[in-house]
């Protein structure tokens, strides 16, 4: 090598190291770093494009006036994609229970088990994670919570990747619920008995969201509240009328009409005015005892308080239930002891009635043993409620060859839907799918056709519309285009899907004399809307060019 051009390799060597100091400068100096690991089901979506299929003979419908619920088998990565494009901020509350990734055959990446020897084990669950995530919150409202049960294996890495900017952000951290999972202490412990999990969760928009719901009152916190004196204004409980803060300038003394002296003990001041205590007595809120000589209290009455309670952080066995009364609950549901780590009913109750109401729509796309779709039943069953699931699970192997949807999480959906046992079925209706792929390795003509043909169900999801609209129409002129759409409904709304635009005119001839609105799909190989075919009938119809409104989904997320 010449002199020159070992110089200028140098001056080269010195660039590039001026390069990478500018680009470190600019990553953040706290933050979560791991090496990507790429993933199986990820890759293949480059060229495969995730779609639904029913399993028609799985389908449970008790009742056509009530909302389907939703179990989807497959990868959940392929599942999530789909209601990207389905489900796009329309979910109220997540909950899932992701695979602990504790080294003994909990975490499977790229099919096969991740041991706790492997160097690359917090990355592999960090990316697996950090993907999956990114998708759910899409999926969310922006009033929308997601609640993410763990333990102290991955506890420190899933706090701050949800805190990451890309995420959900430090900003929408609501709280980490401590669940006490177990009552007994386990005396073969090396250092200290380990009784508990997380349940750690983040809002979307955490200023959108406001707050929790108050919980129901029990009647436990109700006992508390008695009527000794027969006030006409009911139960009350007292409380002292001293508290440990105030001001020296509103400390004072009184002597009631019944003689009886008071002055708040040293160290603490007034809970009221002076002006505020003689109104009090005046109107009998004041207890002096049964004697009527007693140091006074100050009543508060069980009407005046909050109509329900603030959760407390720490979740006990007695109130959301343990690990050991749900497996004893599935066993029973299954007649069969097949799945070892389910999450008690009680507790993903809870955790939907705090952050969503009566009607909401709940995701569990880690569904296991289903335990989230029964705590959605149940709820409704309790309060006539009309919130929906959707839950998503593979098919992988559990204990003795069971698989996971289809003998596990399937099976107690169906069987707490109908009864089991004497326990009265919950009601309840539910449509099964598994995830299918069409070959899409580049925007061909032929790949956009192949993609609306396998469409149907996917627009029928969106749109919630299950019910055929059978094509006996032919005396109003559409003739054999009726091949060429299809129509759904449900109970207030219809989707059109019309696969070739030549059968506008046929499909606006068969809807004419239905009432209702219209979400209707028409293939186009551009972005073209056909507004102008619908002109006329503009007020009744939404339209969406397919497969154009799917594949930019799909862009967005497979980029």
């Amino acid at each position: 090598m010449t002199k020159n051009n070992k110089k200028a390799e140098i001056e080269k060597l010195n660039d590039e190291v001026d390069r990478l100091k500018k680009e470190l400068k600019k990553r953040k100096k706290y933050g979560l770093v791991w090496e990507e690991k790429p993933e199986e089901v990820v890759e293949m979506c480059k060229e495969k494009l995730p779609v639904l299929k029913e399993v028609k003979n799985k389908e449970i419908i008790i009742d056509k006036d009530k909302p389907v619920n939703l179990l989807i088998e497959g990868d959940n990565y392929h599942a999530l994609s789909v209601l990207n494009y389905t489900h796009a901020k329309k979910v109220d509350v997540i909950y899932i229970d992701p695979p602990y990734n504790t080294g003994n055959k909990d975490f499977i990446f790229n099919d096969r088990y991740v041991d706790r020897e492997d160097a690359y084990r917090h990355s592999k669950w960090l990316a697996f994670m950090g993907k999956r995530l990114k998708l759910a919150k899409n999926l969310l409202k922006d009033t929308g919570v997601i609640f993410i049960s763990i333990d102290d294996n991955e506890m420190a890495q899933l706090k701050l990747l949800m805190d990451h900017s890309d995420l959900f952000g430090e900003n929408n951290f609501i709280n980490i619920f401590v669940w006490n999972k177990k009552n007994v202490v386990q005396n073969d412990a090396k250092f200290a008995s380990v009784n508990h999990e997380y349940v750690v969760a983040y809002a979307r928009n955490i200023s959108k969201l406001g707050s929790f719901n108050l919980l129901p009152r029990t009647d436990e916190l109700n006992a508390r509240y008695n009527n000794p004196d027969n006030d006409l204004r009911g139960p009350w409980t007292s409380v002292a009328l001293q508290a440990k803060s105030g001001t020296e300038s509103n400390i004072y003394e009184i002597t009631f009409s019944s003689g009886v002296k008071w002055k708040p003990v040293p160290g603490t001041y007034p809970r009221l005015t002076k002006e505020s205590l003689i109104k009090a007595y005046q109107e009998g809120r004041l207890w002096f005892g049964k004697s009527g000589n007693n140091v006074p209290r100050l009543k508060k009455y069980l009407s005046e308080v909050k109509k329900g309670v603030v959760s407390n952080s720490i979740l006990l066995p007695q109130e959301v239930g343990s690990t050991q009364m749900a497996k004893e609950l599935l066993k029973k549901i299954l007649c069969k002891n097949i799945f070892e780590t389910p999450k008690p009913l009680e507790l993903i109750k809870k955790l939907i009635m705090l952050a969503a109401g009566e009607n909401a729509l709940v995701l569990d796309f880690m569904a296991g043993s289903g335990t989230t779709g029964h705590a959605v039943l149940d709820l409704n069953k309790e309060d006539s409620g009309s919130r929906q699931f959707i839950l998503c699970t593979n098919n992988q192997d559990e204990n003795g060859g069971h698989k996971i949807c289809t003998d596990i999480c399937y099976p107690r959906i169906k069987n707490v839907i109908f009864g089991y046992g004497n326990k009265e079925g919950l009601g309840g209706n539910i449509k099964y799918f598994k995830t299918d792929f069409v070959d899409y390795d580049e925007p061909t003509d032929k790949n956009k056709i192949k993609l609306t043909e396998q469409a149907t169900e996917m627009l029928c999801v969106k749109e919630g519309t299950f019910e055929k609209v059978l094509p006996a129409r032919r005396s109003n002129g559409a003739g054999g285009d009726q091949k060429n759409f299809k129509i759904f409904k449900n109970t207030n709304h219809y989707t059109g899907i019309i696969f070739d635009q030549g059968a506008i005119p046929a499909f606006k001839k068969a809807i004419k004399d239905i009432k209702g609105k219209f979400s209707v799909y028409v293939f186009s190989l551009g972005d073209e809307t056909f507004d102008d075919e619908f002109k006329d009938i503009k007020q009744r119809v939404q339209l969406s060019p397919i497969p154009e409104a799917i594949l930019r989904v799909y862009r967005r997320i497979f980029r």
